[in-house]
């Protein structure tokens, strides 16, 4: 989780609360969920933070967060904009890899060495986290003085240009540097563009932002030395370019916040998307930014009362809320609601809970009276999880070696190394098509290419594992009790999650027999009535494959892996499996 430098004295000025005593800030602090880790040698204050809450990533955010808890301040608050006077205009030579830009012009700043090393910290950790290293979002903050603005026509805004760069084409100075320097030149010659040369290298063309005097800005590798931020800045022109326009927006959000409670005044900037550039499409080629329109949520008091385990008039909890910086108004109905406006620069509140914790944390977590609850029970094993139990128990007895496999895994290895075409049908919810099939469960921003999706089907782990244990001795008999999901438009949550056994034999002499042997004495184990009619499945060999059906109810499938599934696997000897449901067997 980031750590945060705060300097103690800044945060009692900006708070207007400067009796406070160090160890009582840091009760305060720790309140909000902001853990102390030490101090630096010039006396700052290091926290470590909730990733969630990422506009606490600088004084200011503190500050605002700890004015709310003081009851200095209530309610969401919006900084008033000006009216735009500069444009930033997207022409279609951008990269398609980057090709969304937001921004803002802020003006009436006094910056001193204090204020500016916050908000360069700002940057870096909003780089560090929603920024994901810079490849999701990267910020730019320009003296507005140094930039000078080509007007489109006479008469027009002046505005700047957002557009692709040959690699080797207009040079500019960087930061940390006295030499004019192509972009491609920045990446090999310069530190900072061989620290962030790996986001833009296998472009054909660079991003770039071009003023009247040329290039400024190389996003998301360096800005230029002519638009540096200084002490002196008394304006500021912020720019911000990634892969995601909600992404950067809310970056862009918390960076004006921040600047604001420096008692700045924002103004608008337009953002107009060229005929032939990708512009997002929920907003349009025609932005007007930074967006500082407020989001709504609706939660219900029963479950704000049975999560805390307290009881709330409904004023309390608009109480909370507004203390929390939320607003809320609620509903008499059968069912009280509440529906709560949320402000601009919390980019956390994705739920109805994120709510319950903000009530919990206005309330005062530490106000909660802990007490027993009203059944008198003990503690034991879950039904499910005695059940797996029992049969991992009863796989080790049969001569399997009991494995725990990744959930997470790639459409490639869940499906197309198995032979198996996505969304042909999951057996294991509705009885039809192939076992393995379902729709899968994808990771919207995955981290690696290897875990794109939640695994639909357990053998794919399994025949991964016998691949990368090739240089060990055979036999090998492996099986699992895991976890796997699908998507399911009828389920709460469109995701249907079940338990699986599986299991491989791989051996010289591997056969269907054997497998079915294993099963066969699996189910005699919990008194399960097994039947194997043949059926064909695209994993395993042409009339050597049945479905497996316990008790009536087809919930599996057995068989030899097809040749074509070995050889993916680089395997040599050939595999019997079986996978079925685990609620068959109880």
């Amino acid at each position: 989780m980031p750590v945060v430098d705060v300097d103690p004295d800044e945060l009692r000025e900006l708070t207007g609360h400067e009796d406070k005593g160090d160890e009582e800030l840091k009760s305060d602090l720790f309140g909000l969920g902001l853990e102390f880790e030490g101090e630096t040698e010039a006396g700052q204050f290091q926290f470590e933070f909730a990733p969630d809450r990422l506009d606490r990533l600088s004084v200011e955010g503190v500050a605002r967060s700890l004015r709310y808890h003081y009851g200095d301040a209530r309610g969401v608050y919006v900084p008033s904009t000006n009216d735009p006077e500069w444009t930033i205009e997207v022409d279609e030579s951008v990269p398609d890899e980057r090709p969304y830009v937001t921004g803002a012009v802020v003006r009436g700043l006094d910056l001193d060495e204090a204020a500016l090393e916050s908000l360069i910290q700002l940057q870096e950790k909003l780089h560090a986290t929603m920024g994901r290293g810079r490849a999701k979002g990267a910020i730019g903050i320009h003296d507005l003085a140094m930039v000078k603005g080509a007007p489109l026509q006479e008469g027009a805004e002046p505005s700047v240009t957002y557009r692709g760069v040959d690699p080797d084409g207009d040079a500019f100075v960087p930061l940390d540097s006295n030499d004019e320097l192509t972009p491609a030149e920045v990446l090999t010659e310069h530190g900072t563009g061989e620290t962030y040369a790996d986001l833009v290298t296998d472009l054909d063309r660079y991003p770039a932002i071009y003023d009247e005097l040329g290039l400024f800005s190389f996003p998301p590798v360096i800005n230029g030395k002519r638009t540096e931020v200084t002490t002196g800045s008394r304006e500021l022109f912020v720019e911000l370019t990634g892969t995601d326009q909600w992404t950067i927006d809310r970056m862009c959000n918390i960076i004006c916040y921040a600047l604001s409670a420096r008692g700045a005044t924002i103004e608008e900037v337009e953002v107009n998307y060229a005929d032939g550039a990708t512009y997002p499409d929920e907003y349009g080629s025609e932005l007007v930014r930074p967006n500082l329109d407020t989001d709504e949520k609706t939660v219900g008091h029963d479950r704000i009362e049975t999560l805390l385990g307290v009881d709330f008039e409904p004023e309390e909890v608009v109480d909370c809320f507004e203390r929390a910086g939320l607003d809320a108004s609620y509903t008499l109905d059968e069912d009280v609601r509440y529906e709560v406006e949320i402000p601009p620069y919390r980019v956390d509140v994705l739920h109805p809970l994120d709510l319950v914790d903000d009530v919990g944390r206005a309330y005062g977590f530490d106000n909660l009276e802990p007490r027993y609850p009203d059944v008198g029970t003990v503690g034991g094993r879950h039904e499910r999880s005695r059940l797996e139990d029992a049969v991992r128990t009863s796989l080790v007895g049969l001569g399997f070696e009991d494995l725990l496999n990744f959930h997470m895994t790639s459409g490639t290895e869940n499906y197309e190394r198995m032979r198996v075409e996505p969304g042909t049908g999951g057996a294991a919810v509705d009885g039809t098509g192939v076992f393995g099939g379902g729709d899968p469960v994808e990771i919207t921003e995955p981290y690696s290419e290897e875990y794109t999706q939640l695994r639909t089907w357990s053998l794919p782990s399994l025949v991964m594992l016998l691949e990368r244990n090739t240089h060990n001795a055979y036999p090998q008999d492996v099986a699992e009790v895991g976890f796997v999901a699908e998507r399911d438009d009828d389920a709460d949550t469109n995701v249907a999650e079940s338990r699986h056994v599986a299991g491989a034999v791989a051996r010289r002499d591997a056969s269907y027999e054997a497998a079915k042997g294993r099963l066969q004495a699996l189910c005699n184990d919990f008194d399960a009535d097994l039947e194997t009619p043949r059926t064909e499945h695209p994993s395993f060999i042409g009339g050597r494959a049945a479905d497996v059906v316990i008790d009536g109810e087809r919930v599996g499938v057995i068989g030899e892996l097809h040749p074509a599934v070995l050889v993916e696997h680089d395997l040599e000897v050939p595999v019997a499996a079986f996978e079925f449901a685990l609620d068959a067997l109880r």
